[in-house]
Order: C-alpha cells, then structure tokens, then sequence
C-alpha cells in the first residue's frame, strides 16, 4: 500500500542543519545590499572567477536596451570550467557520471573531460571554425554533446544547440537562421528503449540548409545511416588521428563575445535566436547555481533537462562546471524500463541534488509513493524545480515522497532570455509550496498593471524586471529590432524587460508565478509557439487555416489542441486528422503533436484579423467566451 502524503501547510520552515551549512543564513539582508549597491555585488562574483584581463566598467548602459557588461574584460567560460580546475585537486575529481538507457556507463574526472574537449576543439579548428562562427549541434543525452559545447567556446566559436526531439523542418530553420557551415550531430540515441535515428533528420536538414559544408557524427546506437564523402565524418576517426592532440589554446574571448545562440518559440511562425555572451553569462550562472542549489565541493548534482534547453546549458553544464561541481546525466526516459529508474540511479551514484521539471515529478507521482520507497534516497539533500509552475499537490508529493521531509525544493522561475534564475528561494528560506519565493540578489522585480502601476498585493499583473541583470540576452540573432519590440518597447518609459508572464506577489513579498501572456504554449515544460504549430499545419496541402491553443492537462502543463479550416476538396474525418497530427510531428517533433484536433467552418477573429485564441480556449473548456466585442462577425 502507498503511503499517504500529509496534509499540505501553507509554508515550510528550513531544519536547523540547513539553515547552519547554508551559504546565505540572511537572504533579505545579502539582497538589499545587492540591490543598493548593484554593481558593487556584480564585482564581487565577477572576482570568483578568472579573467585573462579586468573589466574596465562594471555595466555599461548607455545603449539601452542593448547592455554591456564588465566591459573591456577578457575572459573565456572554458577557462573557468575547465582549465583553471587542472591547477588544483578538483583536475582529479568527477566531472560527469553519465548512464545510457540501456545501463552503459562513462565517466570522466576533469582532467579526462579537458582532454576531451581540448581534442575536439583541435579538430574543429582543423576544419575551419573560426571565432564567431555559430556551429549547430544536434545530439541525444551523451556526454559528446557537453563536449561540442565546450569545445566550441574554447575556440571562440558559438554554439546552436538544437534539441534533439525537433524533427526536419525545426532543425532545417535553426541552421538557415544561424548561416552554420558545421552541424554536429548523432547517429541516434536511445528512448525508451528504441534508438531513435537523428542522422537520418539531419541528413534530410542538410538537403534544405545548403549552408553545411562538413558534418561531424557520433557512434552511438549503431544504426545504419548515410555518409556523404568530403562532408561527413565519424567522430570517432576523426578523434583518434594525430590532428586531435591534446595540447589546444582557449581562445581570449571579450566579456561580450557571444558563446552560444538558442531558439526559442515566439508568438510568431520564426523561432528567436537568444544571444548570450562569454562575460555576463558566466558570471551569472555560476552565482545563481552557487547560491540556489549551496553547492558544496563534494555534491553530486543532477539536471534532468535536455542540454538542448536553457536550464540544460545553464545549469547541467556551464554552472557545475565553473563552480567544479560533478554532473549526473543520464539518456533515457525516467520511467523506462520501469518508474523507478531515477531512484535507482539517485541511489547507485549518491546523488544530493536533484533538478527537474513538475511534468516529470507529475508523470512519476503517478505511480505512488511504492516505486521510491524501495530505494534509500538518504543521499539527496535539495530538491528542485523548473520549467513550469509547480501545482501544490506535486510540490508535497516531491518534498514528502522523494526528499522524505528534508530537502527543501529550489521552486525556481527564469526564462532563456534570462540566462539564469530570476525569482528562486535559497535553501535557508520559508518556503510556500507553488510559489517561486522571492527575487534573486541584484534582480528588482514587480507585478503591474498595463499602465505600469504596481498592482495590490494578492492580484493579478504582468510581470517585470526594473534593472538590467549579467545573464540577460544581449539580443535577437539577425533582428534586434524585434529583441526591442517584444522584450522592452511595453515599458518603455520606464525602462522595464517584459517577463510574458502574468503573476501575482502575496503580502509577505513572495510572488506566484500564473502563466504565459501571450500566444506561447507550454508543454511539459518546453515552449512551443501558437504561430509555429500552426505554419507547420497550414504546410499540409489539405489546410487553408489553423489555430493552436493550450488546454490545461494534470500531467503535462498543457497539451495542444488545434482547430483546422480545410481547402476545397478535403472533407474531414479521423483518418485527416490523425495525418494533420503527424505532420505537425514530423514537422517540430513529437513534443508538438496535437492531442485534439478539430475542423471548423471559420476562426474567430478581430476585425484587424487576429485570431481570438481566448474565444477557443473558452469554448474548448465550455467556458463563458467573454467580451465579444472585438469580434469580426
């Protein structure tokens, strides 16, 4: 029999002991000095790291809103995760513990990983990567992935990591947008249980993204896939010729270089290219993961996300990394081939902290407590969660089931654009299950009204950030006019970034994240844009006109349901649909595959022709459809 979760309280209070070894005992006291003396405090935690040279100005923000920051500084991310390590005792300490899906696993120790790293960089630069050069990277859960990352930021290279779960016309998109000449990808993973094959995807990227010229593949499942001579090369070869020495020089890279690009969806069909930059972003994560997770030299961390998302980069790679951390990955699906697979694996590696998405703590609560319990989990020591806001009912479930009552859960909210955690608790801190807690130290933010007036305490606004922050994207790839339109022209007035969420902020100062404000969808924690569902259903020749809209779901966050017009000649019917939901799925990925799909005659619409989304969601949930007004007919 389950156990029963107890009654869920308002708040929680941190056990003496955690409050004892944490970094910060008094959160509101460090945080009014970060926000009196800003650039003072972002100083300070640029001095943790190393720098080839100062910084001659802390934040430069004459060009709003295009900041700058640590300004004429010198410095490059590899060197502080990497080469300033193989100085000292953590050269020989665990770097990575990676386990693929079928039960093989790898490690690496610092030193191990440098020599890896420094190889591939060698053998990028031998194919012609020059600094500023955006190299697209399309890989499974491996530790190949964490080493192209790397190796291209050591060369001064950018990367685009594209997820490995985007099908053709996504990766296709990303490439074009970032005019790559190198892909590096694999010939498939493994997912529950079945090897999915990526090089066939990227083989058929390659044929519409002309702009690839050489294409670096990893072994890893073995399937068979085609190799085209003079633009394809196995990884592996190409590692064990002399080219690939171990003796590579990291590049001296400025404080504002970019190091890497990530797309994101947008209320439009285009995803956005986010920039973020060597100096601001470094400095950044390596606070926000010291701080929240009160890393200490012997924990063993695991990020459960995808490299190919923000928190994956953030917060699985470079934030453990600079802080010497040893990484947990892990390949597969987290309840494959039976739900305990994650508990297995916190218990075999001693893990202490666990980082992971509410879609993931829903999808394995639902197996009961049973699964857990026959694991000793005693290793773990923080919780935490990401993507999402986390529903009180998983809150509990996560904080009695896995952490037994003593892990106090990281709630964090951030977003690709901020590079790293906005809104978080410190370990230190009462906690309120579904709420997010409080700005980080340096962060201002608010919940106001259109008119940019702080709402009361308890209601309902829009969320904003008031001052600039390290780990901010500098921009749009290609488009900064649209960086300015979508990020900062709301409030421009007063100078504000525009969250894109809704939110509320209770009487004690914490805030409540509520959700999207705009057309973006979040699926199990992934954004995935209405515009970008939608272009790829009208690309079927049997649609003239398409709406996606999110619908709650208890296990996802949401699932897509779509509303089809179709061309002349189609009739609709299951066979249609079940295609239309397919195509979506080989167009984006399964993670964009509609759970509903309906046909209609027409769209609701505005009179100036925008498609009313609330209108459908409303009659989706039979719901009152509100003020119609607006509408065309």
């Amino acid at each position: 029999m389950d156990k029963q979760v107890s009654t869920l309280k308002k708040s929680y209070e941190p056990s003496k002991e955690v409050k004892k070894h944490s970094i910060v005992k008094d959160y509101e006291k460090v945080y009014l000095e970060s926000i009196n003396n800003r650039e003072n405090f972002w100083a300070g935690e640029a001095k943790k790291l190393d720098w080839y040279r100062k910084w001659d100005k802390v934040l430069d923000d004459s060009k709003h809103p295009f900041y700058e920051w640590f300004t004429g500084g010198k410095i490059n991310i590899i060197h502080n995760a990497l080469d300033r390590h193989q100085k000292n005792a953590t050269r020989n300490k665990l770097a990575i513990i990676w386990e693929g899906e079928p039960g093989d696993v790898r490690t690496f120790s610092y030193h191990a990983l440098n020599r890896e790293v420094s190889k591939f960089a060698n053998i990028l630069r031998s194919m012609g990567a020059k600094p500023g050069e955006v190299i697209t990277i399309y890989m499974p859960q491996i530790p190949e992935i964490i080493i192209a990352m790397l190796a291209c930021a050591k060369i001064g290279a950018i990367h685009s990591v594209v997820y490995g779960g985007f099908s053709v016309e996504a990766l296709a998109e990303r490439i074009e947008d970032a005019n790559s000449r190198i892909l590096i990808t694999a010939d498939g993973g493994f997912r529950r249980g079945k090897a999915t094959s990526l090089k066939n995807i990227a083989n058929e990227a390659m044929k519409r993204s002309p702009t690839i010229e050489v294409c670096i593949t990893v072994k890893r499942t073995g399937e068979e896939c085609y190799m085209e001579n003079d633009r394809d090369f196995w990884y592996h070869d190409l590692m064990s010729m002399p080219l690939a020495c171990t003796n590579c020089y990291t590049e001296h890279t400025d404080a504002e270089d970019p190091l890497f690009i990530l797309y994101t969806s947008g209320t439009t069909g285009k995803p956005k290219g986010l920039v973020h930059t060597h100096g601001g972003y470094s400095v950044y994560t390596a606070s926000t993961f010291r701080y929240v997770f009160d890393i200490k030299p012997e924990d063993r961390f695991w990020c459960a996300a995808d490299p190919g998302w923000i928190t994956g980069h953030s917060y699985m790679v470079y934030g453990p990394l600079i802080n010497g951390a040893t990484i947990m990955m892990y390949e597969g699906a987290p309840n494959h081939p039976y739900p305990n697979r994650w508990w297995q694996m916190i218990e075999k590696y001693g893990i202490n902290i666990l980082y992971t998405s509410p879609t993931a703590i829903r999808g394995l609560m639902r197996f009961g407590s049973s699964w857990a319990d026959r694991h000793n989990l005693s290793s773990l020591r923080l919780l935490g969660s990401v993507g999402e806001p986390i529903n009180p009912e998983a809150w509990k479930w996560y904080y009695e089931v896995i952490g037994k009552g003593r892990c106090p859960i990281m709630d964090t909210w951030w977003q690709t654009e901020t590079g790293g955690h906005m809104i978080t608790p410190l370990p230190s801190m009462t906690l309120k299950p579904g709420s997010a807690a409080k700005p980080f130290f340096g962060i201002e933010a608010a919940v106001v009204d259109d008119a940019g007036k702080e709402v009361k305490a308890g209601e309902e606004g829009t969320l904003v950030i008031k001052a600039p922050w390290p780990g901010m994207a500098r921009t749009i790839l290609g488009d900064p006019d649209r960086y300015v339109e979508k990020y900062w022209e709301k409030y421009s007035k007063q100078k504000w970034y525009l969250a894109g969420d809704s939110a509320r902020k209770d009487e004690d100062g914490y805030y409540w994240i509520i959700g999207r404000i705009d057309d973006v969808i979040k699926v199990s924690g992934y954004r995935l844009g209405s515009a970008e569902i939608e272009s790829a259903l009208v690309s079927h020749p049997a649609v003239t006109e398409a709406a996606a809209i999110g619908l709650p779901d208890e296990l996802r966050g949401n699932i897509i349901h779509a509303t089809v017009i179709l061309r002349q000649g189609f009739e609709p019917g299951d066979k249609l649909a079940e295609d239309l939901k397919s195509h979506v799925e080989k167009e984006i990925g399964p993670i964009a595959r509609p759970s509903f799909l309906v046909f209609a005659e027409s769209l609701p619409k505005t009179r100036s022709g925008k498609i009313m989304r609330r209108v459908l969601k409303a009659r989706a949930l039979g719901q009152e459809t509100g003020d119609l007004s607006t509408l065309e007919e």
